[in-house]
């Protein structure tokens, strides 16, 4: 039987099928971990605080898909396949694509509209990522 990320893989999809790099995923953890404490920093400002937070994410969860043995084409399926790497469900994935969709106006059209909510959000589902992602190891 042909997994998900499995039907997500060949020429013109989103996935290719790669071996699994230890190092690899523990330095996308770690980085993932070191910004997500910086996300929290009051201190910062609010679009650094969404910054920090969104590339935490992303880092967290391309360590979940290079631990299932895939590499991604582009940055937005990383968070598609949560529920098939890390079996987060889409309340938690779905925060962070319109994320994804916000921060890409704010660095390609320069229109970056984020509130305390959005940023308290994406810092909770991306603790959850992190969880789940912590989980795998034990």
């Amino acid at each position: 039987m042909t997994s998900p990320l499995e039907k997500l893989c060949g020429p013109g999809q989103p996935l290719r099928q790669e071996r699994s790099d230890a190092k690899e995923i523990a330095g996308l953890e770690r980085s993932g971990l070191r910004r997500l404490a910086d996300a929290e920093r009051q201190a910062n400002s609010l679009e650094g605080r969404f910054d920090l937070a969104y590339n935490a994410a992303h880092a967290l969860s391309l360590a979940a898909l290079r631990r299932s043995g895939y590499r991604a084409a582009n940055r937005y399926i990383v968070f598609q396949v949560l529920p098939h790497t890390l079996g987060v469900g889409s309340e938690v994935w779905r925060v962070l694509a319109r994320c994804h969709d916000l921060r890409n106006r704010g660095e390609y059209e320069g229109d970056l509209y984020i509130d305390e909510r959005l940023v308290t959000d994406l810092i909770n589902a991306c603790k959850i990522v992190a969880t789940a992602l912590h989980k795998l190891r034990q």
